[in-house]
């Protein structure tokens, strides 16, 4: 199995992974801080099709985050399984893209669908449409997951950028 493993180059799983971690970092960025203030500021969110509309582009950039996720994973454990860890840092890689995998997850099976399936509009008579307060807490819950995903993505970052080694190095 090493030997395999071992037929990849550890400089580009290297490469794969940080270049893959900024990109993530950086699309979250850009949906949190631009996208989606964007819309608020524009009212799209009190729309009747705003649902739809989100689902359809937090679908794809959940498929986006999962794609980044196992990328980062399967980098994490190749650099694990083929270098030894040297520095107290490299031991949190796996536990911190495991939880970078799972947020994923949440956010592709659980809270996008459910957020979407409560804002949709279903009486065409009713002209105001009214936020349930389960939306509320979702949204919270969404932001409380997303706060670590961006401390988790910038740990890692910082901790496979610092060193250029990824706080691994070849026995």
């Amino acid at each position: 199995m090493i030997a395999i493993i071992d037929t990849f180059h550890r400089p580009k799983w290297r490469s794969i992974v940080l270049i893959t971690l900024a990109f993530w970092l950086s699309g979250s960025l850009l949906l949190d801080l631009v996208i989606m203030p964007g819309l608020f500021a524009s009212g799209m969110m009190t729309e009747p099709g705003f649902a739809a509309a989100g689902y359809s582009i937090f679908g794809v950039f959940n498929r986006v985050e999962l794609l980044c996720a196992a990328i980062a994973l399967t980098g994490i454990l190749i650099l694990r399984t083929t270098e030894k860890p040297v520095s107290r840092g490299s031991y949190w890689a796996t536990p911190l893209s495991l939880g970078l995998l799972a947020i994923a997850l949440i956010y592709t099976y659980v809270l996008t669908p459910e957020m979407c399936a409560l804002g949709i509009h279903l009486n065409l008579f009713e002209s105001t449409a009214i936020v349930p307060a389960l939306m509320d807490q979702m949204h919270g819950e969404y932001w409380g997951l997303e706060l670590f995903k961006l401390v988790a993505t910038s740990a890692l970052l910082i901790l496979f950028y610092r060193n250029r080694e990824l706080s691994f190095k070849k026995l």
